[in-house]
């Protein structure tokens, strides 16, 4: 998992729905996340601003207003372009999965959702190759230890291999 005690990923939750934003904050907070909420666009535009985000999780639906949208201005902010989106939701629309992910998200999560699941795909969604490297990045520019071996190389047999990834570099 992407967490360590020293270096926890920042989480912001969007949800209009207090018992969602508690369930998935509590959730991710037992497995070591650092979990944000936001309870409309506004608050999630200024902690957007606030802090350095690793991930969102956002319904697609806020204050009757598209959350796929407020998720598109969110990554438009500085430093925010990276920042995966996982989208969850208890709509029915059939297309909802296809535009969450032509809105950028990362994965779909339909409400209400297996606590498991959830804990996997924010998982899945911070080990995207290029967060890796940007996290990385990070690390090496602010001239501290990068947490759990983040972007660790060893040598095997003559070749580089990237320990977080299964494919060899000649």
């Amino acid at each position: 998992m992407y967490t360590t005690p020293q270096d926890p990923a920042v989480i912001l939750i969007v949800d209009e729905d207090a018992l969602t934003l508690t369930g998935v904050a509590a959730t991710l907070d037992m497995v070591g996340y650092e979990c944000h909420c936001a309870r409309d666009a506004e608050a999630a535009h200024k902690a957007a601003r606030a802090l350095s985000l690793d991930l969102v999780i956002c319904d697609v639906v806020i204050d009757g207003e598209s959350g796929l949208e407020l998720c598109k201005e969110l990554r438009q902010m500085p430093d925010n372009e990276e920042v995966p989106v996982l989208y969850v939701s208890n709509s029915q629309a059939p297309d909802i999965i296809r535009r969450s992910h032509d809105a950028g998200g990362a994965y779909y999560l339909r409400k209400p959702f297996d606590p498991d699941v959830l804990i996997e795909l924010v998982g899945k969604a911070l080990w995207m190759p290029h967060l890796v490297q940007s996290r990385t990045s990070r690390y090496e520019s602010a001239s501290t230890p990068r947490p759990s071996g983040l972007g660790r190389r060893r040598r095997s047999e003559g070749r580089t291999v990237d320990l977080h990834r299964t494919k060899t570099q000649d």
